[in-house]
Order: C-alpha cells, then sequence, then structure tokens
C-alpha cells in the first residue's frame, strides 16, 4: 500500500465527513426511507436507493436525508416513506428506479405527491 501524504488524508477526512453529513437527520426537514429487507432488495431497493440519492445530490436538495430499515412486507416492494413538513408521511409502493426520479424531481423539489405510486402500510400478516 502506497504511504498517504498529508494532504491525502486531509482530502480524504474532508470527503467522509461530508458523507456522513448526507446521514445527518437534525437540520434537515425531510427524511425519506427505504425498506431494504431481503424481499425489497430482491425487488430492487438497492437500486432504488442508489436512484433516489443520485438525483437528490443532482438537485442539491441540501434539507432531505436518506435512510434506509428493514422490510416492509407485505406491502409492493420497494418501499419508500417520505416524510416532509408539509404533507407528514406518505408511502410509495413498487418504486423503480424512474419512480425513485419522479419522488425526487416531483415531490422532494417540487410539492406534488405522486398519487399513481402512493400506497397505505399494511401490517405484517
Amino acid at each position: 500500500m502506497a504511504k498517504l501524504s498529508l494532504s491525502d488524508l486531509r482530502e480524504i477526512r474532508v470527503r467522509e465527513e461530508r458523507n456522513l453529513k448526507k446521514r445527518d437527520i437534525h437540520g434537515r426537514s425531510v427524511h425519506v426511507v427505504v425498506a431494504m429487507g431481503t424481499s425489497g432488495i430482491n425487488a430492487g431497493a438497492k437500486l432504488t436507493l442508489n436512484a433516489l440519492a443520485d438525483e437528490v445530490e443532482k438537485k442539491g436538495l441540501e434539507n432531505v436525508i436518506i435512510t434506509q430499515t428493514g422490510s416492509a412486507a407485505p406491502n409492493p416492494e420497494p418501499v419508500v416513506e417520505v416524510y416532509t413538513p408539509n404533507e407528514g408521511l406518505v408511502v410509495y409502493g413498487s418504486v423503480d428506479k424512474d419512480t425513485a426520479v419522479r419522488i425526487v424531481d416531483e415531490h422532494l423539489a417540487g410539492g406534488k405527491v405522486l398519487e399513481d405510486k402512493r400506497i397505505e402500510l399494511k401490517e405484517g400478516e
């Protein structure tokens, strides 16, 4: 392994601090939760999570935090929950990569709920 210079280490620290800040809910008004249980991952939740994170970053939405949770079965996975001060909790089901982009564009940036993808949570059966 090559030796790192002090400058290299500082760059790594700054980059990692920036990445950690993205996970800090404090001071953020919008919280997006992606269900990442085994059934959700099997249904494509990892792609959904990545698409949400990429779009939030592209749009520069500093007030949004994205986290993950366990399974949301028996709901139509991948499931994404969006908590905002105006709408409260909105839950989306069958969220693929394209729907994730729509959530960021229309809901997070535009304030419009995607009624065609909105679901009511079901308790585990």
